[in-house]
């Protein structure tokens, strides 16, 4: 048992030796996208809601 827990540590630390980390500007960059599209799409929700309700007073 002890070495299968012992050979399961080994690969993790092998496999995380083969992970490419991105660099500093790559993180910006792609956080920078992150909150953007998020924006995006909560500015949409919003006005899609905002119309819906807009039509939903003007019928009741």
């Amino acid at each position: 048992m002890k070495e299968k827990i012992i050979k399961f540590f080994d690969d993790i630390v092998k496999e995380m030796k083969k992970v490419t980390w991105p660099t500093k500007d790559e993180l910006k960059e792609s956080t920078t996208i992150v909150i953007v599209v998020c924006l995006l799409i909560a500015l949409f929700t919003y006005a899609i809601d905002m119309s819906v309700s807009q039509l939903l007073q003007g019928i009741f």
